[in-house]
C-alpha cells in the first residue's frame, strides 16, 4: 500500500504539471472503485481550475474554486502524468485531462482506491475529520503523544499506526521509527516516559523526511508518478530484514506478529 511518504512523492510530482490548469474532460471507465465514482463528477469538475494539490494523511486534494476532488490510491493505485496521448491499460480507470494536452492517468490494480467530489470545507468530510495531527507537523511532539497515551495498554506500535493519534505512521515507518527511538513495538503504549516519547516523535519526523526524499519506499504495487519505483527499502533498518544482523549491536532482528501486523524489531537495542 503507498503510505505517507509515497502519496507525497506523487503529490510533489503531479503538482507541477497540474496547479493552475484547467480540467477540459474527464473520463471514467471504471465507475465503482472502493466507493462509487460521483455521476456528475465530470460535469462538476470540467471547467474548473486546480488551485492547488494537497495531502491529508494519504489523500490527494485537489482544491478547485466550487469544491474539492479527494484521491484514495488505496491498496496498489497510482497516478501517472501523461504530456502525450496513450491507449488506456487494464487497470486505467480514470484520466482527467487538461487544458495544454496534460491528463492526470489513474491506475489502481485492485480497485480499492477513490474519486470523490466534496462540496464545502474538505477538513469536515467524514474520511477527514476525525483523523489526528500530521506527523511533519509542529503538533506532533512528545508531549502529544505521552497525553494520549496516558492508561493506554495497547502496544506502542498499533498505538502510533492509529490515523486517530498521528495519521501516515504505517507498518513499515513504525517498526523504522521505533527502533530507531529504541523502544520495543510491544510496550505498553501508557508505559513508556515523556522523554521517550520526545525521542520517537524525533524519530517519526526523520524517517518520514528521509521517505520522502528517497522517492517513497519500493513495495509490489508501488511506482511514483513516471512510473519509477521508490529507493528508502534501500535504508531500511529492520523492517523485513528478519535474521539479519542489527546494524546497532549485531544480534539476530526479530519477527513477531502485533496488531495482525508483521513487526521487526531488535531485543536487545530495544526496550
Amino acid at each position: 500500500m503507498p503510505e505517507l511518504p509515497e502519496v507525497e512523492t506523487i503529490r510533489c510530482g503531479i503538482e507541477p504539471f497540474i496547479k493552475g490548469r484547467r480540467v477540459i474532460q474527464v473520463s471514467v471507465r471504471t465507475p465503482r472503485l472502493r466507493w462509487p465514482v460521483p455521476a456528475d463528477l465530470a460535469s462538476r469538475l470540467c471547467g474548473q481550475t486546480v488551485q492547488g494539490v494537497e495531502r491529508r494523511a494519504k489523500y490527494l486534494l485537489l482544491r478547485t474554486e466550487v469544491g474539492t476532488l479527494l484521491i484514495h490510491l488505496g491498496m496498489s493505485g497510482f497516478l501517472r502524468i501523461l504530456q502525450q496521448p496513450q491507449p488506456p491499460g487494464k487497470h486505467d480507470h480514470a484520466d482527467i485531462e487538461f487544458a495544454g494536452g496534460i491528463c492526470l492517468r489513474l491506475n489502481d490494480v485492485r480497485r480499492f482506491g477513490a474519486l470523490l467530489w466534496l462540496d464545502g470545507d474538505p477538513r469536515h468530510h467524514s474520511l477527514l475529520a476525525d483523523l489526528g495531527p500530521e506527523p511533519l507537523s509542529a503538533e506532533l511532539s512528545g508531549d502529544y503523544l505521552y497525553q494520549r497515551s496516558k492508561g493506554r495498554r495497547l502496544a506502542v506500535k498499533p498505538f502510533i499506526m492509529d490515523s486517530r493519534v498521528v495519521v501516515g505512521v504505517g507498518n513499515i515507518y513504525a517498526s523504522e521509527s521505533l527502533f530507531r527511538a529504541g523502544i520495543d513495538p510491544a510496550r505498553a503504549a501508557g508505559r513508556i516516559s515523556l522523554a521517550r516519547y520526545g525521542c520517537l516523535a524525533t524519530a517519526i519526523r526523520q524517517v518520514l523526511q528521509e521517505a520522502i526524499a528517497a522517492g517513497g519506499t519500493t513495495l509490489r504495487d508501488f511506482s511514483d508518478q513516471h512510473g519509477r519505483p521508490g529507493y528508502f527499502a534501500q535504508q531500511l533498518q529492520v523492517y523485513g530484514r528478519a535474521g539479519e544482523p542489527c546494524s546497532g549491536c549485531g544480534q539476530a532482528i526479530v519477527k513477531i506478529q502485533l496488531g495482525q501486523r508483521s513487526t521487526y524489531f531488535c531485543r536487545q537495542c530495544q526496550r
